[in-house]
């Protein structure tokens, strides 16, 4: 873990909070017009879900459901959190102006609560957003898993999805070695999330998409907050990423 506080450009900072800010508005608006799409079928099902649902019911084997349910239970539990976590871990050698002169134990509890936290209130968000749209699940005979509640947005793909966010940030503040591997291990990872839910039944495709694009807006706005705030550092040199 590396002690030192790396400077932060506020004109950088100022503008990438602006650009997130801008990403996190037009992830919101897509979710939104979603939403709307959902809420005013009389099916409660956009283009897609089910043949989607159809093609992926038709394509399960032992093996592939196996895989499946072990991929699934990574996207909820203290799993999302350990993910955040260590997002937070990541990120201390980037902390923001506040954390110079403070140890490196200091930083990396801050840093580590402060991620955790937003994924805790994407949680709470995610959570409202569910019990006000209340959408069906599809059937529960095609279900080869548990699920509760409500299907609006997948509460597994947003959840990993927030986390992956999490780690995406905390890998561009940092840049470590093989960035680029890192980065796209994590994205398979949420994805394949949000898809394992589909496969196994209990939420049309249209769900996961939602929860992508909640996660996504509450990523970006998250990332300008801590851009504006501080809490990480913002370097002048961004559009070179260290592989």
């Amino acid at each position: 873990m590396n002690g030192d506080v790396h400077p932060t450009d506020l004109a950088a900072a100022d503008r990438y909070a602006t650009l997130w800010g801008r990403w996190a508005l037009a992830a919101g608006a897509v979710f939104a017009a979603l939403t709307a799409a959902v809420l005013t079928s009389e099916t409660s099902l956009v283009p897609g879900d089910l043949p989607v649902h159809r093609l992926l019911l038709e394509h399960r084997t032992s093996g592939v459901v196996s895989a499946l349910q072990t991929l699934t239970s990574t996207g909820t539990s203290v799993y999302p959190y350990l993910a955040a976590a260590a997002a937070g871990l990541i990120a201390v050698s980037a902390a923001g102006p506040w954390a110079a002169g403070r140890q490196p134990a200091f930083r990396a509890a801050v840093l580590c609560v402060a991620f955790a936290g937003w994924l805790a209130l994407g949680q709470t968000v995610r959570f409202t957003f569910m019990m006000a749209i209340a959408r069906p699940r599809p059937p529960a005979e095609d279900w080869i898993t548990d699920a509760s509640r409500y299907s609006f947005p997948s509460g597994h793909a947003t959840t990993s999805a927030m986390a992956a966010g999490l780690l995406l940030v905390a890998l561009f503040v940092r840049r470590p070695r093989a960035c680029w591997l890192w980065v796209g291990l994590t994205v398979c990872w949420a994805v394949l999330v949000g898809i394992s839910r589909v496969w196994l039944g209990v939420h049309w495709m249209s769900d996961v998409v939602a929860g992508w694009l909640l996660a996504a807006a509450w990523t970006f706005f998250g990332s300008a907050a801590a851009a504006v705030t501080g809490l990480l550092g913002v370097k002048p040199d961004r559009a070179k990423i260290t592989q």
